[in-house]
C-alpha cells in the first residue's frame, strides 16, 4: 500500500534546577483568593503543557505573586520568562533564585549571559565560579569562561578552559572551533588557522566552521585559498548558504567582517552549538532556552533564528515559527530559506492561500530558486490542485542544472500529482527517475512496486522491489501491506494472509489493509476470519473506500480463484 507525502538530557536538569518536583499549588489565605490563585496556577500548567511559553511565563509570574515564597513557582517563572525571551524578568527571577540556592546552575548561567551583554566580563566569571559543578556542566561553563577570559586578554585562563574542553569526550570539534574563533578574535592568525583546520577535519564540515574559516582567509587577503575552500564544498547542499555568498564576495572584491566580532558573539556561538546538539523531542524546551540566550546576546545570529523556529515546528507551534522566520532580515543568507519555511508552516496551519501567495512572490523574484518552486508544488498538491502542482514541479526541474540525489523528493512528488491526473505512464517515469537518483529509498520502491502490483504488471519484479523496501524498513505497515498484496496477486494466499496479518498489527484501523487481509484469508479458506476483516474495513471506511464492494464481499464472499 502507498502513502502520500503530504546539553543533552542532563542539561534538562541544569535548566530546571530546583524544579525536580512538580510546582506546588499556591498557598491559600482566603476562599476567593485561593480559588483565583489556583486558577492562575492551572492556567500556567496548561500553557506550559501546550508549549505556549509566553503565556506560561505570564501565568507562573502571576502565581508567584500570589505565593511569593514558593520556590517551585519561582523556578518555573524564571525558566519560562527565559524561554519566552523576556530577559528583564529572567534576570530578576534569577537574582531571587540565587538568594535561596546560591549555586543554581541555570540562574547563574542566565546572570552570566546578562553580564556578557553588558560587557561585565569579571561578573561573568564570578557567576560561573559560583555555579554548581558537575560532569555534565563542564562544556557550558568552560566555553563561557574561556570567552570571558579572552575578553580580558587572560590567555592563560582561556587556554586552560580550552584544554578542559579538549579532554571532554565528544567535545573535541567544538573545542577546536572555539579555540580558532578566540585566537582569531585576539589577532593570533597562525594559531587561529591551525585550530580552524583542526576543526574542519574533526568531522563533517558544518556551515559555521566553514564560514568562519572562509571569512578568516578572505580577511587575511588569501582570496585564492578561500575560493578553493568554497569550491571544495559548493556541491554539498547544506553548505550552499555559505559557499555562494563567499564566492560572490570574492568576485566583488568585498571583505567580510569576522564571524565573531566581540566576546558576546562568541558566547552566543557557544550557546547555539549546545542548543544544536539537543535533537530529541524531550529536550526541545531546553534547546529553546539556550537559543533565546544566544539571540539575546546576538539578535542577528541567523542560524539560531532558523533553529529556534525549527524547534517550535517540532512542538507544532507553527505561528511562533512563522513569527521567527519573518523576523529574519532580507540581508541574511537564510532569508529565502526562512520565507519558504514560513510558507510551509502557513500550509500546515491550513492557510494555503497565504502560503501560495507568499511562494508566488518568491518565485517571481527569483525564478531559478528550485526549492521555492518545489514548496509551491507541494502546497498546490495539498490543495489538490494537481495540474498547478505539476506545473510548479516542472519549473523546479528546469531550475536544477543537473539532478542529484537530493532532488529525488521532487520527482516523487510530481509522480504522485501526475497519478492523481491519471497520467500513469508519466508518473511511473518520474518514479523511475527518482529511483535512479536514490535507488535505496523504501518509499520509492514501495510506490512503484505497489503501482505495478495494483495494475497487474511486472508482479514478480514488483515483489522483489517490495521485499527490498520491507528489508530497509521492516516496521512500516504500508510497505508490509504492499508485500502481502503482491503475494496475493501471485496466488500465494497463505503467505499473503500471514504477511497482511503483520501489516494490520503495524497499522491497525486502515480500511485498505483490512480489506486486503480479508481477501487473502478468504482465498486461504478462512472464510469466517475474512468476513471479520471485511467488517472491520467497513467500520474504518474512508472516502476512498468502496463500501459497496465490501458489502458484496460480506454477503457473498469472493468468486472463483483466478487462474
Amino acid at each position: 500500500m502507498r502513502r502520500f507525502l503530504p546539553l543533552i538530557a542532563p542539561l534538562v536538569v541544569i535548566a530546571l534546577a530546583g524544579c525536580a518536583a512538580q510546582p506546588q499549588p499556591p498557598a491559600a489565605s482566603g476562599d476567593d483568593k485561593a480559588s483565583q490563585a489556583f486558577s492562575t496556577y492551572l492556567s500556567a500548567r496548561f500553557a506550559a503543557d501546550e508549549h505556549d511559553l509566553g503565556q506560561a511565563a505570564q501565568y507562573y509570574g502571576q502565581a508567584l505573586a500570589d505565593d511569593p515564597g514558593n520556590p517551585s513557582l519561582l523556578a518555573m517563572s524564571f525558566f519560562y520568562s527565559t524561554t519566552s525571551g523576556d530577559f528583564e524578568a529572567a534576570g530578576k527571577y534569577a537574582q531571587a533564585v540565587v538568594t535561596t540556592a546560591p549555586d543554581d546552575r541555570a540562574a547563574r548561567l542566565a546572570l552570566a549571559v546578562i553580564a556578557f551583554r553588558h560587557k561585565d566580563y569579571g561578573d561573568v566569571r564570578k557567576q560561573l565560579s559560583l555555579s554548581a559543578k558537575g560532569p555534565f556542566t563542564t562544556l557550558t561553563l568552560s566555553l563561557f569562561d574561556a570567552w570571558a577570559a579572552a575578553a580580558q586578554h587572560d590567555t592563560q585562563g582561556m587556554q586552560k578552559d580550552i584544554q578542559t574542553l579538549l579532554e571532554q569526550k565528544g567535545a573535541e570539534g567544538m573545542a577546536s572551533f572555539h579555540a580558532a574563533l578566540m585566537e582569531d578574535y585576539l589577532g593570533n592568525a597562525a594559531l587561529a588557522e591551525a585550530a580552524y583546520k583542526k576543526a574542519l577535519t574533526s568531522g563533517a564540515p558544518t556551515p559555521r566552521v566553514l564560514e568562519a574559516y572562509g571569512r578568516f582567509l578572505e580577511r587575511q587577503g588569501r582570496g585564492a585559498d578561500a575560493v578553493k575552500l568554497y569550491q571544495t564544498h559548493m556541491d554539498e547542499g547544506g553548505l550552499v548558504s555559505v559557499t555562494r555568498p563567499g564566492l560572490a564576495r570574492i568576485a566583488a572584491n568585498e571583505k567580510p567582517e569576522a564571524l565573531i566580532r566581540n566576546p558576546a558573539d562568541g558566547a552566543a556561538e557557544a550557546l547555539f552549538g549546545i542548543a544544536a546538539s539537543l535533537t530529541d523531542a524531550q529536550s526541545a524546551d531546553v534547546s529553546i532556552l539556550y537559543l533565546r540566550m544566544a539571540l539575546y546576546l546576538r539578535p542577528d545570529l541567523g542560524l539560531a533564528q532558523i533553529l529556534l523556529a525549527d524547534r517550535f515546528e517540532s512542538l507544532r507551534k507553527y505561528d511562533s515559527a512563522i513569527a521567527i522566520y519573518h523576523a529574519i532580515t532580507p540581508s541574511s543568507p537564510y532569508f529565502r530559506m526562512a520565507q519558504i519555511q514560513a510558507a510551509l508552516d502557513a500550509q500546515r496551519l491550513g492557510k494555503n492561500d497565504d502560503a501560495i501567495a507568499d511562494l508566488k512572490k518568491l518565485v517571481a523574484a527569483q525564478p531559478e530558486d528550485s526549492e521555492a518552486w518545489v514548496a509551491l508544488g507541494d502546497t498546490y498538491r495539498t490543495e489538490e490542485k494537481f495540474q498547478e502542482a505539476v506545473n510548479a514541479y516542472d519549473h523546479a526541474e528546469k531550475a536544477i542544472p543537473q539532478p542529484a540525489k537530493r532532488d529525488w523528493p521532487m520527482f516523487y512528488a510530481r509522480a504522485m500529482a501526475k497519478e492523481k491526473l491519471k497520467q500513469l505512464d508519466a508518473s511511473e517515469a518520474d518514479i523511475q527517475m527518482a529511483l535512479k537518483l536514490s535507488p535505496e529509498q523504501p518509499e520509492l520502491l514501495n510506490y512503484l512496486g505497489y503501482s505495478w502490483v495494483d495494475r497487474g504488471r511486472n508482479t514478480r519484479e514488483a515483489l522483489a522491489m517490495l521485499e527490498k523496501a520491507r528489508a530497509l524498513r521492516p516496521y512500516d505497515g504500508y510497505i508490509v501491506d504492499s508485500v502481502g498484496w503482491a503475494y496475493y496477486q501471485l496466488g500465494r494466499y497463505d503467505d499473503a494472509a500471514k504477511t497482511l496479518e503483520a501489516a494490520v498489527l503495524l497499522v491497525p484501523g486502515d480500511p485498505t489493509i483490512n480489506e486486503h487481509l480479508g481477501d487473502a484469508l478468504w482465498r486461504a479458506g478462512r472464510h469466517i476470519d475474512a468476513r471479520f476483516q471485511w467488517s472491520h474495513a467497513l467500520t474504518f471506511a474512508d472516502e476512498d473506500t468502496d463500501k459497496a464492494a465490501l458489502e458484496r464481499k460480506l454477503k457473498s464472499g469472493l468468486g472463483e480463484k483466478p487462474a
